[in-house]
């Protein structure tokens, strides 16, 4: 055996000429490896000027001087790039994230930074810069911690959005949320691409149907239509002063119909509906 088993380091044989030649190769090698601290792990080609000493961990697809690397320590020795394969357990400190990534024996994996940050974490699933956080479950549960419990979506301005996206396959159907004001917002979708706004509540309480502006506590863009009821049928006045139902065979002929909280009136000119 010529080498170490883990860190690959050369051993001096026997009446081996040029012993420093190995032994300073050996130094080398475990000055790379030990208290390892990478600059990168984003970059699939070489940096255009590097220091003595520099450090990376080769990222997916590499090209130029790390080609095939994928995944290794490239490290500069100041005149080419010495690459050192990981085995699993090896750790590495993220400088531009400060964070620690541990080789699993095929990936490069985050645990817990310094400061008890996670950069990306993927639970049954793989995180990536835009899904920092993946989840693949059947369900997902938040609890309370004695008292009450909320999901905050805290957006950087008025003009940005945060909201929930319910997708089939990948392709939005429906979205709830603040989207591009401070206004929530209620969008449907047939095919992710086009879509319409269902209902907006503006920030003073007023609700719009098919109208972005609502200008009243109830502003519906088109016709509405109420349960239609019979005479006999019609519910309890009583309920609530204000109600509207549809009456279908009043004697006068069908009507729109109120309760000032006895009776149901028609709407046309105020007549207990008979």
């Amino acid at each position: 055996m010529t080498t170490s088993t883990h860190l690959k380091l050369p051993f001096i044989l026997p009446a081996q000429a040029g012993k420093h030649v190995t032994h300073n190769e050996a130094i080398a090698a475990l000055d790379t490896l030990a208290q390892l601290a990478v600059l990168d792990r984003d970059l699939a080609a070489p940096p255009a000027s590097p220091a003595e000493g520099d450090r990376y961990i080769v990222a997916a697809g590499p090209t130029g001087a790390w080609a095939g690397k994928a995944g290794q320590i490239a490290a500069w020795d100041g005149a080419a790039w010495l690459f050192h394969a990981p085995e699993p357990g090896w750790i590495a400190y993220l400088v531009d994230e400060s964070g620690i990534v541990v080789w699993t024996g095929t990936a490069w994996q985050p645990t817990v930074g310094l400061d008890g940050k996670v950069p990306r974490l993927g639970i049954n699933a793989a995180a990536d810069d835009t899904n920092r956080l993946a989840v693949d479950s059947e369900a997902v549960l938040f609890t309370n911690a004695s008292a009450g419990v909320q999901v905050k979506l805290n957006k950087h301005s008025s003009g940005d959005t945060a909201s929930l996206l319910y997708q089939t396959s990948f392709s939005g159907r429906a979205e709830l949320g603040t989207a591009g004001d401070d206004n929530l917002h209620i969008k449907v979708s047939p095919d992710g691409s086009a879509w319409t706004e269902a209902l907006v509540v503006d920030t003073s309480g007023k609700v719009g149907i098919g109208t972005a502006s609502p200008a009243v506590k109830l502003d519906v863009d088109g016709p509405i239509r109420c349960k239609p009821y019979t005479v006999a049928g019609v519910p309890a006045a009583s309920a609530g002063a204000g109600q509207m139902i549809f009456v279908s065979n009043e004697a006068g002929g069908a009507t729109l119909a109120f309760s000032d909280g006895t009776n149901w009136r028609r709407v046309a000119d105020r007549a207990v509906v008979s």
